[in-house]
């Protein structure tokens, strides 16, 4: 098997004049999970739709699992495993008939498809719900399921598109388990999802805002490579105001809120002013140095691509 399972180079998507995806590039191993961030309509879900070859891109190329995306789309239908944003499968079924469907769908028969579903519902979890109404189960174990169809037939590559859209922390918790399993099992695993700190159990990730990615590394190197100055957290009275005041600040170059508290971006040596500045304000205040998070990129690569298209418009 080759090391790498999807290989996209400027991978682009118009519809009509909309421009949905810009020239994306991402390399994926096997064996590693690669976590796909940003907002809803960011670009995301569009992007793993040219992947799985169920929509065809309007430039750049991709190969899964060394198909072509352009060319060979059946093929790569048939190694893949693809778990789609909004719950997909049959409502009016049972689990053990939605195993059944979905197994007979990739071409599982017999014995084979017995032994697989024993086995997904082993590793999942399912054993005992076989006979449970699908359209009656908590959204958790809808997803689970949605999981077990999606690698009944063994497939090399898995995208998974938000799959813990709307289920609780324990749930989410316990699926990210399950995903960590299936990458030790040596399979390439795609996910999207805008939650943050599901982000950090990514191996690898990209950040992706307009259809375009902004940032990219594991998160452990878009933390430290993404920022040349200092984050501080503020703690203050009326972070509001505060915070207005610091945007116009000249040594401060980023400033985000984060809950009732600042994240401030300053270069190492204008510590020392900020602090002053904060003092002859009279506020009563703690400023303490963090390590940046995810979230911190994210708004710190925003306010960037914010300023290029402010800058842009100007000139």
């Amino acid at each position: 098997m080759n090391q790498l399972a999807i290989k996209a180079q400027e991978l682009s998507k118009n519809f009509g004049h909309f421009l949905a995806v810009d020239r994306v590039s991402l390399s994926i191993n096997y064996g590693r999970i690669f976590g796909f961030l940003g907002a809803n309509g960011a670009g995301k879900s569009t992007t793993i739709r040219m992947l799985c070859g169920l929509l065809q891109p309007s430039a750049g190329q991709a190969r899964v699992a060394g198909y072509d995306v352009l060319t060979e789309a059946d093929k790569i239908k048939k190694v893949i495993g693809y778990m789609s944003q909004k719950f997909s499968l049959y409502q009016d079924l049972t689990v053990q008939e939605n195993l059944e469907f979905f197994g007979q769908v990739y071409g599982l028969k017999g014995s084979k498809l017995k032994s697989r579903i024993d086995q997904v519902k082993e590793l999942i979890g399912l054993k005992g719900l076989e006979n449970r109404l699908t359209g009656k189960m908590p959204s958790g174990w809808k997803q689970k399921l949605a999981l077990s169809c999606a690698i009944l037939h063994e497939p090399e590559v898995i995208f998974l598109d938000e799959p813990t859209g709307g289920v609780d922390p324990i749930s989410r918790r316990n699926f990210w388990e399950l995903i960590y399993q299936l990458s030790e099992e040596g399979r390439a695993v795609l996910v999207t999802t805008h939650y943050l700190d599901e982000a950090e159990y990514c191996h690898e990730l990209s950040l992706i805002h307009a259809g375009r990615i902004i940032a990219s590394g594991s998160p452990r190197e878009m933390k430290k490579n993404y920022f040349t100055g200092q984050i501080l957290e503020l703690a203050c009275r009326q972070p509001v105001e505060i915070y207005e005041r610091l945007k116009s600040w000249p040594e401060v170059q980023g400033v985000s809120l984060f809950g009732t508290r600042l994240h401030v971006l300053v270069e190492k040596e204008s510590l020392g002013k900020l602090e002053q500045k904060l003092k002859v304000l009279g506020l009563e205040f703690t400023l303490r140095l963090i390590v940046p998070t995810l979230e911190d990129v994210f708004i710190h690569q925003l306010e960037k691509e914010a300023e290029k298209v402010k800058a842009n418009g100007l000139g």
